[in-house]
């Protein structure tokens, strides 16, 4: 699986881009949210990624933070819904509108993004709902970049398996104070291991 990719910008045309690494140009679809934060051609870049390999093609998928590529995995576990859908919601509506619209059943927000109807919206709710609770924030917090030490973490505890919901409760039980990345995750870790 490739999980990142990190060269230079080579092209980009919305949805499509391609990252040039190590004289291979690899194409890849990504979301809007991603393609706002993308430098010009010819500078460095560095993209997380996810791989979907189908009967016909190998489609590698780029994101700018970890919460996009959560995301973007767990909404192809939902069914009716693919790489096309989910691409579609991410480039329509932020990873924490997306939570909160599922947590308030807000379907009015989930139809506007085109290839959303009543009944995806319906079946978004009911296969999301536990995954995003550790996802929406407080009214008032500031939405996570994926640069931070806390979101890196809570992306690392969902990559060992953590529902979000309990990913986040072992990051709110760390003692505060000023932790690197590694430090939280494994404070974090040691909280789960005595309870």
């Amino acid at each position: 699986m490739i999980g990142s990719l990190r060269g230079r910008m080579a092209s980009k045309m919305p949805p499509q881009l391609t990252i040039e690494v190590g004289g291979v140009g690899y194409e890849l679809e990504a979301p809007m949210s991603t393609f706002f934060h993308l430098p010009a051609l010819g500078q460095e870049v560095s993209l997380l990624t996810h791989l979907v390999v189908r009967e016909d093609a190998h489609m590698l998928y780029g994101f700018a933070t970890q919460e996009e590529r959560w995301l973007f995995r767990n909404l192809l576990k939902v069914s009716g819904v693919g790489p096309k859908i989910a691409l579609a919601l991410l480039s329509g509506i932020s990873v924490e509108a997306f939570a909160q619209s599922i947590l308030n059943e807000d379907v009015a927000t989930l139809v506007r993004v085109p290839g959303i109807g009543r009944k995806t919206a319906e079946r978004l709710f009911i296969e999301m709902r536990d995954r995003v609770k550790g996802l929406s924030h407080e009214p008032g917090a500031a939405p996570s970049d994926g640069a931070n030490p806390e979101s890196e973490a809570l992306g690392a505890l969902l990559g060992l398996g953590y529902k979000p919901a309990e990913a986040a409760r072992l990051l709110k039980a760390v003692e505060p104070g000023t932790y690197t990345t590694e430090e939280l995750i494994r404070r974090a870790l040691q909280s789960a291991a005595r309870d």
